[in-house]
């Protein structure tokens, strides 16, 4: 056997930097911006909006419709049927019930196809229905 060592003080493992309290702030950071962070919403197409003097901004204009110049309705990046407007509209009208709805039109739009969506969003329940232009 050997002599001197069984007097060694055994060293504790925990000599490293404690990051739990770091990662415990981090956390907290990450779910306080998600929580305040205000999505960009997107019909789901690009379309050419008509030019207009008089556009004013919309701050909260949570239901965004557009219309190609083909006649397609999109909503949320899908594309929808004429019929289906009216319904999809009033499930996110229920989600945001201050929110308004933004019809981006195309200047090659039929304007049939602008109506049909406008009225269904005023049947839907919605008041508050815009036209997107350009400004000039």
């Amino acid at each position: 056997m050997r002599r001197g060592f069984s007097n060694l003080a055994v060293e504790n493992d925990e000599d490293g930097i404690d990051i739990t309290p770091m990662l415990d702030v981090v956390f907290i950071m990450l779910i306080f911006f998600i929580v305040t962070a205000s999505f960009v919403k997107e019909s789901g197409i690009e379309v050419n909006r008509p030019d207009a003097s008089t556009s004013t901004a919309k701050p909260r204009a949570s239901i965004l419709i557009a219309i190609n110049d083909l006649g397609e309705i999109w909503i949320n990046k899908r594309k929808i049927d004429e019929g289906q407007v009216r319904a999809n509209i009033e499930r996110l009208h229920a989600e945001n019930p201050q929110g308004t709805v933004v019809v981006q039109a195309d200047e090659e739009a039929r304007t049939k196809t602008l109506v049909a969506v406008m009225d269904a969003a005023r049947e839907a329940g919605v008041t508050d229905v815009s036209l997107a232009t350009e400004k000039k």
